[in-house]
């Protein structure tokens, strides 16, 4: 028959506490000791981090169903507490006599799903999607403070959300809307850039006009000169022209009273006796003034015989 001394040798991480006889005889972590079977009972609470993964769904404010996955640390900081609240006892063997140690693990995720469905049920499903890293911090906070945890004797080390994901129908859902508002900017971007060629289109057809607005305004001023400055010619060339006729017209009066000055003394005179002022005359012309004069006196003559020599010598040279 063995005897009924054991000998117990924790690690570290697991804080030993020894009853004997109802009494607590020593407590502490990483203990060795020899202890009596009969009369001692065992208590060992793990004080080290431990990584508890989760997964469960929740609703959004919208109503719609994600799942959230993360990762929760925590550990025991108040064994003692922990253990008068849960089964820890060793058996013989050193393993936990209970199921209790399991059921903390369920405990510490009722109260963590509970801070999140709080903080879902104020945002809808965009908003829940997109605020995975300041969800984690807002449930992280949470649960620090929580009294449900400090009477278990716990610590939340850390809290990390690794995401919120939607149904599969809702994920489609949110693609295409995605697809379709990218799809918009897109052609809001065509249409933008469209609208700014044509504006700088229609600037620069503006600069144009204006351009040869400008150099039509230019040429008509340069025209408006030229015509002044035309008409001015044509206005000194009728002034010349004009003084031109004056002079000439002066010129002509004051020939012509010359003339007047030179021809008033013989106009009285008779035009036979003017005829023999004329210097170096000629015989034929004399003749024939005689014969006139001899016409205009045939009453008086009655009858003239010429010779045929006298009108050969009239008639040669």
């Amino acid at each position: 028959m063995p005897l009924p001394i054991r000998y117990l040798k924790a690690p570290p991480t697991t804080y030993v506490l020894q009853y004997k006889r109802g009494r607590l005889r020593r407590e502490g972590a990483g203990l060795a000791f020899f202890y009596w079977v009969r009369t001692s009972v065992l208590v060992g609470v793990p004080v080290g981090s431990k990584d508890l993964p989760f997964a469960f769904q929740e609703a959004t404010a919208d109503f719609q169903t994600v799942t959230v996955q993360g990762q929760l640390t925590y550990r025991v900081v108040d064994p003692k507490r922990l253990a008068a609240l849960l089964d820890y006892s060793l058996d013989a063997r050193g393993q936990h006599a209970s199921e209790d140690p399991d059921k903390l693990d369920e405990r510490l995720l009722a109260i963590l799903q509970t801070r999140v469905r709080s903080q879902l049920a104020g945002r809808d499903l965009r908003a829940s999607l997109a605020a995975t890293e300041s969800l984690g911090g807002e449930v992280h906070a949470s649960l620090r403070g929580a009294e449900e945890v400090k009477t278990l004797g716990l610590e939340v080390l850390g809290l990390q959300i690794l995401g919120v994901r939607p149904t599969p129908e809702a994920a489609r859902a949110l693609e295409a809307e995605t697809r379709e508002a990218l799809q918009r900017r897109s052609d809001e971007a065509i249409y933008a850039r469209r609208r700014a060629a044509v504006e700088e289109e229609r600037k620069i057809k503006e600069s144009e006009l204006e351009t040869e607005k400008a150099v039509e305004e230019k040429r008509r001023l340069i025209r408006e000169t030229q015509m002044q400055a035309d008409i001015a010619i044509e206005m000194q060339r009728a002034a010349l022209i004009d003084q031109r006729v004056e002079n000439e017209r002066k010129d002509a009066d004051a020939k012509a009273h010359a003339i007047r000055v030179v021809v008033a003394p013989l106009a009285e005179l008779d035009w036979r006796k003017l005829m023999l002022l004329v210097p170096q005359g000629d015989a034929r012309q004399s003749i024939a003034m005689a014969f006139q004069e001899l016409a205009a006196n045939a009453q008086r003559i009655g009858e003239l015989n010429m010779s045929p020599d006298l009108l050969r010598s009239l008639l040669g040279k």
